[in-house]
């Protein structure tokens, strides 16, 4: 038996994959990964692929860069880990710290941070420390979290219950109480069938009466990507947030947004709420980009007031009663540094703005095919939504699994993506990639969507 069928029977013998159907996993061959640099991955069987998905949306300087696995040897050699519990701190966190405060609009005094293994865990402490917040305000009523509907927050029991992706409840009953989702901003598949501009922003008005209807007085805080990723890549009308941010002061309510797919330069701009003014994050949930996938790392980021209000209220007796065992992780801070010294340095924020719109274009040829919908996106990242009919808007039957196949034969072609919820295929490249890649990526989603359309729309 060679390595790579050795490899591929150990995999199925223990390997769990995580959103994988074990019975799919079963009647597929392994997919191996072995190697991977730039925007290149290679299998165990030698063959080359675009990566068109950026791992999972976070690979940002490309596979394996050298300065952030010199930076990360480097740290490794002179202390791979130590507790940060009890005061105690490393440089390379001090340091990232600071340097991610320096990167954020100083208006909005979000200063105060700790750095986590992932996106979940960045929004499980933004939750808790919402929930706190309030307790010690001495209004320990607003304990609950609106989110809305297609949107994803993570993989723990309290950023389940906030993720309006709904498959991802079932049979986990019961979730935690107090998770409240509200419309998405999602003009192509309006839930009130209007139009924007003329819907005069419905989905803000679904906010406010549940806001009212669950009582103001019981909500600590909104919670959103500023681009709902998972659940389709869908990027918000211009004036949405601008008006969420308004009834989050209205109703004394706090915004945390969750940019773990959109931070560091994902939508062509270092942070994606930075595409409208004045939106002023309270708190903020950052992964993925933050150190391109090299290392697990993640940041949970509040305002300096909200931090001094916690510590001048809690009980001095109790320390704050939060923290994981590898929270502000010496390695994961220096692959952070190293990373953003490289999309800075690089000009890679301005680079994912103009390759953005020539990403989007090619897609966007892609709609000479009757199944496509929608092509939607912002920076580096974008969907292809298909449907059966389109002027209908009506989809593909679930059953056919159209956005699986077209993301399979994909992979069969050389290039990965990811299918997702709302009948899509999610495309996100790092923010390295080329325009004669970008150019490849499109005729290999052409070939694939004509392959989807005979086998399934005869």
């Amino acid at each position: 038996m060679n390595v790579e069928d050795r490899l591929a029977e150990l995999d199925r013998a223990h390997l769990i994959h995580p959103l994988t159907h074990p019975k799919h996993f079963e009647r597929h061959p392994p997919r191996i990964v072995v190697e991977g640099e730039g925007v290149w991955i290679r299998d165990a069987q030698g063959r080359r692929y675009i990566d068109g998905f950026s791992g999972l949306w976070c690979v940002a300087v490309g596979h394996n860069h050298p300065r952030i696995v010199e930076a990360v040897h480097r740290q490794m050699k002179k202390l791979s880990y130590f507790t940060s519990f009890h005061g105690v701190a490393t440089p390379p966190a001090i340091e990232l710290a600071a340097r991610i405060a320096g990167l954020l609009n100083p208006s909005y005094r979000l200063t105060r941070m700790w750095f986590t293994c992932g996106g979940t865990e960045s929004n499980e402490t933004n939750i808790k420390m919402a929930r706190l917040y309030w307790a010690l305000s001495g209004k320990p009523e607003k304990k609950k979290i609106l989110s809305r509907r297609f949107s994803y927050h993570g993989m723990g029991l309290a950023t389940t219950a906030a993720t309006g992706i709904f498959p991802f409840h079932f049979n986990l009953d019961p979730l935690p109480e107090g998770f409240v989702q509200t419309a998405a901003p999602y003009c192509y598949q309006c839930e009130f069938e209007r139009t924007y501009p003329g819907c005069g922003l419905e989905c803000v008005r679904d906010v406010e009466e549940t806001i009212r209807q669950e009582g103001p007085e019981t909500v600590a805080a909104f919670l959103a990507e500023p681009v709902i990723g998972s659940g389709g890549v869908i990027p918000p009308p211009p004036d949405y947030f601008p008006a969420i941010r308004q009834l989050c002061d209205r109703y004394d309510i706090l915004l945390i947004l969750d940019e773990v797919i959109t931070g560091f330069g994902r939508t062509g701009a270092m942070f994606g709420h930075e595409h409208w003014e004045g939106i002023r994050p309270d708190m903020l949930s950052l992964a993925k980009g933050l150190s391109s996938g090299h290392i697990p790392l993640g940041a949970a980021i509040m305002r300096e007031d909200i931090y001094q209000a916690i510590g001048d209220l809690q009980d001095e007796r109790l320390p704050l009663m939060h923290g994981f065992t590898y929270m502000n992780h010496p390695v994961g801070c220096a692959a952070g540094l190293a990373n953003l010294q490289v999309i800075e340095e690089e000009g890679l924020v301005r680079k994912a703005e103009e390759n953005g719109r020539y990403l989007l274009e090619g897609l966007r040829t892609l709609s000479r095919h009757r199944s496509v919908g929608d092509v939607r996106g912002m920076g580096m990242l974008a969907a292809i939504e298909f449907v059966a009919d389109r002027e209908k808007k009506i989809p593909i039957k679930p059953e056919n699994e159209a956005p699986e196949m077209v993301a399979r034969l994909c992979w069969e072609k050389g290039l990965y993506i990811r299918s997702s919820t709302m009948e899509t295929v999610c495309i996100a490249p790092a923010l390295i990639m080329e325009r004669p890649i970008i150019d490849r990526i499109v005729e290999i989603l052409d070939s694939a969507i004509t392959e989807m359309e005979r086998a399934l729309l005869p």
